[in-house]
């Protein structure tokens, strides 16, 4: 979902890429239901590896479950790190409305913490400002400030 999401809400600003440590044969199918509900551009691939990522050149790589933070490989040219955990609604228990609704709580989390990356100043920030801020999106919650 976050793939889908900075691709449809950066508007060509970013190519975003995902791939998982140990990824499912198949795309959840809550996951689509959710892109689809909030109308999100999906290219309909299946899930990738991250195996051969790592002789690609990326300006960011962000893990948002801890598998694959703690499985991810050195990436040449030094991309800035960041690590937005949160629970993978595919572990969620429960019969489907429960399941849809943790998938839907991933979603929003994660459109927050993109549309934040998306007001960075990222053209204006040194590369240190720039990792810490983007480091301490993962620590924001789907809640907007009221």
């Amino acid at each position: 979902m976050a793939e889908a999401l900075l691709n449809w809400k950066g508007g060509g600003r970013f190519h975003a890429e995902s791939a998982g440590s140990r990824p499912a044969e198949r795309v959840n199918p809550h996951a689509i239901e959710t892109l689809r509900e909030y109308n999100v551009t999906w290219s309909a691939h299946a899930p990738r590896t991250i195996d051969g990522l790592e002789r690609e050149r990326w300006d960011f790589v962000v893990t948002v479950c801890d598998r694959a933070k703690e499985a991810c490989p050195i990436f040449p040219g030094q991309p800035i790190l960041a690590h937005w955990g949160m629970p993978d609604p595919a572990d969620v228990a429960g019969d489907d409305a429960i399941k849809q609704a943790a998938f839907k709580d991933a979603f929003l989390l994660l459109s927050r913490r993109i549309d934040l990356l998306l007001a960075l100043p990222i053209e204006k920030l040194e590369r240190l400002a720039l990792e810490a801020r983007l480091r301490a999106i993962g620590g924001t919650t789907g809640e907007r400030p009221g």
